[in-house]
């Protein structure tokens, strides 16, 4: 029996149901495969559980490229009506140097540079439209302890004791992946020796729409909009705050009033004060890409294929970017009666995505190699590169559309 005419329980299986791993499967609802979505934690239960809570530490930047995908997913609209924050403006700046950069929307004639949205928001939206999604089964909480990866099918272990099997199994499972490590993948990757602090502060100014970053010699602290009730509003902002290990260590150890002014601090005090800091968490820094996206029936999206440097925050829209690609490649299949593990099929989905994924870590290394710190001389260059961008408008508005996942 060939493999595209074994009999198994799913065409394909979605290991991971966090923003990637939910998009994929809505990508997928009118493919006519059949879907199972696994995840380790359970459906999230309702919207409405956002509203009143306190912010998501986790956030990501959405791209216009990334807003048009939820919208024809048809979760736009949720997720605008619960906390979506737009950003007109970016300003980014070296510590102690002599240069910035704005970007501003209007430059472009386009409304918003992007939306920061809150990773619970962008899932809690999503789970509830899978909810009434047709051949989709939500088998959560459940994880996968073992893969046997065959010819003919791929079948999942899981920790219920419960065998599955299917033709494609996507591993939207996180940087740490567990599935990607279960099938083999090779990775390379490397330690950038920081930490990131992530929470949600309180500033006595107003953020007005804009997406603040500084570059230090030890790290980059960016500081995005929120949106918070109407009687505070303008006043959240979510912050990523990357240093080394020494520096976080004492960071998070600190009281609350002590880390509000060593924050303060070190914005220079661009929103006033710092006066509330929400629960601080962090995470250690990694670069890490999958020599191959593809090995015979899984195949990798999102941060189980690419981790990059949050500096840009672009990690969740090249995440969202894969499921655009591999949702275009599968909705080949039901027309044609293809195996959706096709290598054909699949190679295409790596060739598309695998040099963009790339050229966006080399960038993102580059940055921070450039802005670690370095002698007076490398100073005095990047100060001049940066007044040089601010000063070419056409080069300053191409950034922008490219940070947008737009075309000129």
């Amino acid at each position: 029996m060939s493999a595209a005419t074994t009999k198994t329980d799913y065409d394909v299986v979605i290991v991971g149901a966090g923003p990637i791993g939910a998009a994929m499967a809505l990508a997928l609802r009118k493919s006519g495969l059949r879907l199972a979505l696994l995840d380790s934690q359970p459906l999230q239960d309702s919207m409405s559980l956002i509203n009143g809570a306190e912010f998501d530490p986790r956030v990501s930047a959405i791209t216009p490229a990334s807003e048009a995908l939820f919208e024809s997913l048809g979760v736009w609209s949720a997720m605008q009506n619960s906390r979506v924050s737009p950003y007109t403006d970016m300003h980014v700046r070296e510590a102690d140097g002599t240069a910035d950069i704005n970007f501003c929307a209007a430059d472009i004639h386009a409304p918003v540079l992007g939306h920061i949205v809150e990773n619970r928001v962008m899932v809690a939206a999503m789970h509830q439209a899978l909810r009434s999604q047709p051949l989709l089964d939500c088998l959560m909480p459940a994880s996968v302890i073992a893969l046997d990866n065959a010819p003919q099918a791929a079948v999942l272990t899981l920790d219920t004791g419960r065998q599955l099997s299917a033709r494609l199994v996507i591993a939207a499972d996180g940087a740490q992946s567990p599935l990607r490590q279960l099938a083999g993948f090779q990775t390379r990757e490397w330690d950038y020796e920081h930490e990131a602090i992530v929470c949600s502060v309180r500033t006595d100014k107003p953020h007005q729409q804009c997406a603040r970053q500084v570059f230090m010699d030890q790290g980059v602290l960016a500081f995005l909009p929120l949106a918070a009730p109407d009687n505070d509003a303008e006043h959240w902002c979510s912050i990523v705050w990357s240093v080394i290990p020494a520096t976080a260590q004492s960071l998070l150890a600190m009281p609350d009033p002590d880390f509000c002014r060593a924050l303060s601090y070190a914005s220079e005090h661009w929103l006033g004060d710092v006066t509330h800091s929400s629960k601080r968490f962090s995470f250690s820094l990694r670069q890490r890409h999958a020599l191959e996206y593809v090995n015979k029936r899984v195949v990798l999206i999102g941060d189980a294929a690419h981790s990059i440097h949050p500096l840009a925050g672009q990690g969740a829209n090249l995440g969202l970017a894969d499921v655009q690609a591999l949702a275009d490649v599968l909705a080949r299949v039901d027309a044609t009666g293809r195996d959706p593990a096709d290598p054909v099929l699949l190679a295409r989905y790596q060739r598309d995505r695998k040099p963009h994924n790339m050229s966006m870590m080399l960038l993102m290394e580059g940055f921070k190699r450039l802005y670690a710190e370095q002698p007076l001389p490398i100073r005095w260059l990047r100060n001049t590169g940066m007044r040089a961008v601010e000063q070419t408008p056409w080069l300053k508005n191409q950034l922008i559309r490219a940070a947008m996942g737009t075309h000129a």
